[in-house]
């Protein structure tokens, strides 16, 4: 059974996080949203901290990915609190200092995730120290990721890729890219794989970075492959291309980083809460639990409303990484809490600005900048649409075909 509190086990790596959020990213969180594409340097410390949490399962700010914990099956009824739920409360704790920021850490990028999450031993141990990014977005490619044109082409013991992606987090500072491509366009989704394609590859070009409405202190890149040459062991998974499961297994991947991104949004949710219950406490509103909402000043009403969502959000994103640690299919639970955590988050931040009046919309709070960085967390990884869509395919039994 899902128990509704964090396991007692998780609360020293908790507190950990927590301590690193409050004492390092949110002190330098304004800093870094001024300096766009500059490079926390600050971060550097933290590299080898969050490394040893991920080696040791306690799991660090993301880059364990999410997997079932050691192979092992709870079908005799055991409840497991594993690497999935721990992974989740880090990157809650940390994201409440700066999403950007997190998303800044070495080695804790979503191309770790999905490494972490699909790679076999071998490639586990050959990528542990690298800093992945992931590439799927394309030019003329956004939520429909089956339309994919980027190509790779078997030659000998290498693929040749060939292709631009666009909006790739860290794709400037990571060692390596997580490329999703095509072996063969004429079979469709099936086709579509995943490689790792380590920086100075040649063929492999940083195009331009992009600047951004939030996330600013997190660097985000167009990539460009041309004739890239990478090695056969570089791809995840199967290379047999299988029109029954092909395309499902590298989308499972999503399924296993859309938690992890819901937990990004509950962080910045529960900052943007915290700072708007003290700045409304200090113009003498606060609170009261034990009374109606509609028996309280409209300001309370309104953060009541809030933090209810913000609640759903919380224990949606608990559920889809605890259904992962207790090897349960967790498709469905994870795109719900991305929806619902990436829909609340920004109706929570805006409405936060709304309340505070004046403070909300200047630089002398994080409150205006938390609005800025709360959208992107409703867009990738999946939008708010295409999450709606596949809970309605999931619940309704439709196949993409039959629901669109």
């Amino acid at each position: 059974m899902f128990n509704l509190e964090p396991p007692k086990k998780a609360a020293a790596l908790i507190n950990q996080a927590y301590q690193a959020a409050s004492q390092v990213l949110r002190p330098i969180s304004r800093k870094y949203d001024r300096a766009e594409h500059a490079y926390p340097t600050e971060l550097e410390m933290f590299a080898a901290v969050l490394d040893g949490l991920n080696s040791s399962g306690e799991g660090g700010a993301g880059a364990s990915g999410l997997r079932g914990d050691h192979g092992k099956s709870t079908t005799d009824g055991e409840n497991r609190n594993g690497g999935n739920l721990r992974t989740v409360l880090g990157t809650i704790e940390m994201c409440w200092g700066d999403v950007g920021l997190l998303l800044s850490m070495p080695r804790q990028g979503l191309g770790n995730a999905a490494i972490a999450s699909v790679a076999d031993d071998e490639q586990l141990k050959r990528f542990a120290k690298l800093w992945a990014a992931m590439a799927i977005t394309e030019p003329d490619c956004g939520s429909d990721s089956a339309s994919i044109t980027t190509t790779a082409t078997p030659d000998g013991d290498s693929y040749v890729l060939n292709g631009e992606k666009i909006f790739v987090t860290s794709g400037q500072r990571a060692d390596a890219v997580v490329v999703w491509a095509t072996l063969d366009r004429s079979k469709g989704r099936a086709a579509i794989k995943s490689f790792v394609v380590e920086k100075g590859t040649p063929g492999f070009e940083v195009v331009r970075l992009e600047h951004k409405l939030g996330i600013r202190a997190s660097d985000t890149a167009v990539l460009r492959f041309e004739n890239c040459r990478v090695p056969r062991e570089n791809l995840l998974g199967s290379p047999e291309i299988d029109t029954r499961t092909s395309f499902a297994g590298v989308m499972k991947t999503f399924d296993n980083t859309r938690p992890l991104v819901a937990a990004m949004a509950v962080g910045l949710a529960r900052a943007a809460l915290e700072e708007t219950s003290r700045i409304l406490a200090e113009a003498g509103i606060t609170v009261d639990y034990d009374r109606p909402a509609h028996h309280q000043h409209a300001a309370a009403a309104a953060y009541l409303e809030l933090e209810a969502d913000y609640e759903a959000s919380y224990l949606l994103t608990l559920e889809s990484a605890w259904m992962a640690d207790n090897r349960q299919p967790n498709s469905l639970p994870a795109s719900m809490a991305k929806a619902k955590a990436g829909r609340s988050v920004v109706d929570i931040t805006l409405r936060c600005v709304e309340l505070v009046g004046t403070l909300g919309y200047t630089e002398e709070s994080l409150l205006e900048k938390w609005a800025r960085d709360a959208k992107i967390l409703d867009i990738f990884e999946g939008t708010q649409q295409i999450q709606q869509l596949i809970v309605a395919r999931r619940v309704l039994g439709k196949t993409s075909s039959e629901l669109k």
